[in-house]
């Protein structure tokens, strides 16, 4: 046992000899532009020297977690319903909460049928396993979520990760491995807006290359749904993308929606396969139907959040106005992911640190969830902040820069 501790700690050292040691904030209020902090958890955390901090670190991007309509429907239905759903979706855990939501989506994102999962990452395992076998072909984005590349690990598909956001890297593959006819099941998997740079990918020029070596195109819109195209539909309904385009739209309620939660959307036929098939809707418990209450509350206000989405997109337009050229090295995200680029580990650190001392919580993101060297802020802005909080923010930064945080 002594050995295997110092073996870990080993481990632990080296994490955080590289700069790669992740630890924990403790919130002590609700989700909103601003939270209170009670501490940080984990190896060599320290207490926040703040109690209240500008929030630009949440992916509650309408600003719906805290929402009093969700909170009245969520206390509507734990008093009907009561708190867990007590089993799995097809054993009898399937409550009208979770119904009524998935009826709401389906006619939300224009697909036949949607099924709910317990998270954005359980729904991702989904796609690659229920469709596919080791006679099948993935290709995915290069910048594709985890749980993404995960599910088509998880699948024994042959999987191909594709340059990123590439049409002529993706063509390349598909001419490649469309030959020989080894492969069935081809598949197309990509985010709709990138997590960590923020981009949009170019499903347009997507759904074509589907359609010409007739692939299934799946899109994880999880951080455009709520915030891009018409009524908040998102990414695939901004590209204009139908159902037979888009057979599967893949969306998640922890972001825009504010609650928790996810669902794949599609044709009746392909659900139904994931119904019998998909072992992370099968095999574990379902939403607690408070939750599946509160959501579809949240899904009436989306559609009707026009003012909400024109404020995000005038703070991310102030944003690159503000600090394009000045010094930063700003990615080219029109969407409320707003990264700063730093590179190295120990500088990124030292930034956050920075700003959190000046008030503001920001995402330091770093190796693996990004390339080496091209560790970064992680900015996101909400409905809820004001020019106030983005000029605090610019103000911050500025600071940052002028007393080398940001230098190697």
């Amino acid at each position: 046992m002594a050995y295997e501790r110092l073996e870990w700690e080993s481990k632990l050292s080296d994490i955080e000899n590289a700069g790669l040691l992740r630890s924990r904030r403790t919130i002590a209020s609700s989700q909103g532009p601003s939270v209170s902090l009670s501490g940080f958890l984990g190896r060599g955390a320290r207490t926040p020297s703040h109690s209240r901090f500008r929030n630009f670190a949440s992916n509650d991007y309408l600003g719906f977690a805290d929402h009093p309509q969700l909170k009245e429907a969520a206390l509507d239905a734990l008093n009907k319903f009561g708190l867990g759903s007590g089993s799995s979706d097809v054993v009898c855990g399937h409550f009208e909460p979770h119904d009524q939501l998935e009826q709401a989506l389906a006619k939300f994102t224009g697909r036949d049928k949607a099924l709910l999962f317990s998270s954005g990452y359980m729904a991702n395992l989904a796609v690659s396993n229920a469709l596919c076998d080791p006679k099948s072909l993935i290709l995915q984005d290069k910048l594709n979520h985890a749980s993404l590349i995960d599910g088509a690990k998880l699948s024994g598909a042959r999987s191909q990760r594709y340059l990123h956001s590439s049409i002529e890297s993706l063509d390349s593959y598909l001419t490649k491995f469309s030959t020989n006819g080894t492969y069935g099941q081809k598949l197309i998997i990509t985010d709709g807006v990138f997590s960590m740079d923020g981009d949009v990918a170019p499903l347009g020029e997507l759904a074509k290359l589907a359609d010409q070596f007739s692939a299934l195109l799946a899109v994880d819109d999880a951080h455009g749904l709520g915030v891009l195209g018409e009524g908040g539909r998102g990414s695939v309904a901004e590209a204009g993308l139908s159902q037979e385009q888009c057979p599967l739209l893949i969306g998640t309620f922890g972001k825009a929606f504010g609650t928790f939660g996810a669902f794949v959307a599609g044709p009746k036929a392909l659900m139904e396969v994931f119904e019998q098939r998909a072992r992370s809707h099968i095999y574990t418990t379902a939403l607690p139907p408070a939750i599946a209450a509160a959501t579809n509350a949240s899904l009436h206000l989306v559609e009707q959040a026009g003012e909400q989405r024109a404020h995000l997109q005038s703070l991310i337009e102030a944003f690159h106005k503000e600090l394009a050229g000045d010094g930063f090295e700003l990615l080219q995200s029109r969407t409320a992911i707003q990264g700063v680029v730093i590179g190295a580990n120990e500088s990124v650190m030292r930034t956050a640190r920075f700003l959190e001392e000046s008030g503001l919580l920001v995402g330091a993101i770093r190796p693996p969830t990004v390339s080496p060297g091209s560790s970064r802020l992680r900015i996101t802005l909400t409905a809820t902040h004001t020019m106030d909080d983005l000029d605090c923010l610019v103000t911050a930064l500025r600071k940052a820069r002028d007393l080398g945080c940001l230098s190697e």
